[in-house]
């Protein structure tokens, strides 16, 4: 599995993670199989959430006996960023993940607590060493300026938002404000929400002949080319270890400028939208 740095003065992570929202809905000892063999297979960057029910017990049975090899990520919703809130919420996620830290913590999107509180928190919570590192999701460029004038630089490891083949909205602000700050973006809902391209759709069309190419799937091809930057991590969810196997093998492919230029023109991303997508 490929890796690359996490952030400015980050670890090197897997280029493909593991997502887990909704993965307490299914069918858990699935669930835990899927995870635990991504793990096996060198997704080892999972994230989570307070706000994802009852994921973080999911992951706490994925990850138990294997919790130094995971680089482990969870989120504080924007209605428990205060600073005393915060610091809270990290400990009840931790209680929940049976960890006595987190690789990273994100605040989940941005709400009414002012940044300086959250940003506060954060730096107290790696002082004691509870996390190691922070970051926000669903953050557009204005917000990051925001969190930057109040943290410095260096700090904001991260930034998740939602990209895939149909939205790629934030390759015209967000993923260079990163690239420029040393901040990583990690792509959530890869694949879209139930809406991945068909495959008699032009742009299916254009993924199969790709994957064709490299003997791989059209699943895999679209990772690649949202990992195709520097600073781009992506974390599909796998509701089996069979998906899990073929997340993983999205690590190591690698597309050709012809290849990548083909996937620009058949999903164009369209023009600057007023405001960040999110789901």
């Amino acid at each position: 599995m490929k890796a690359k740095q996490f952030g400015q003065a980050g670890p090197d992570v897997s280029v493909i993670g593991q997502g887990t929202w909704y993965i307490d809905r299914g069918d858990r000892k699935a669930a835990v199989a899927a995870l635990r063999r991504g793990i096996e297979l060198g997704m080892t960057h999972i994230d989570t959430a307070e706000m994802y029910g009852d994921a973080e017990l999911v992951v706490a049975e994925a990850i138990a006996g294997k919790r130094d090899e995971v680089f482990l990520v969870s989120k504080v919703l924007p209605s428990n960023a205060s600073r005393k809130g915060t610091i809270a919420a990290c400990e009840r996620s931790l209680k929940r993940l049976k960890t006595d830290r987190l690789d990273c913590y994100l605040l989940h999107w941005r709400g009414s607590y002012p940044l300086a509180d959250t940003v506060g928190a954060f730096e107290e919570l790696v002082r004691a060493g509870k996390i190691r590192s922070w970051g926000v999701s669903n953050f557009d460029a204005d917000d990051l300026d925001q969190i930057l004038a109040v943290a410095g630089e260096g700090r904001i490891a991260c930034n998740q938002v939602l990209y895939h083949l149909k939205e790629r909205a934030i390759e015209h602000a967000v993923i260079p404000w990163c690239a420029r700050h040393g901040t990583a973006v990690v792509a959530y809902s890869p694949f879209g929400h139930h809406d991945f391209p068909a495959p008699a759709s032009r742009g299916g069309e254009v993924l199969a002949k790709i994957a064709a190419a490299h003997q791989a799937t059209p699943r895999q091809v679209a990772l690649s080319f949202l990992c195709r930057e520097a600073t781009v991590f992506a974390i599909p969810k796998a509701s089996s270890a069979d998906h899990a196997r073929e997340n993983a093998a999205a690590g190591d492919l690698v597309l050709s400028t012809a290849e990548i230029a083909a996937l620009d023109a058949a999903f164009p991303r369209g023009p600057k939208p007023r405001g960040l997508p999110m789901l």
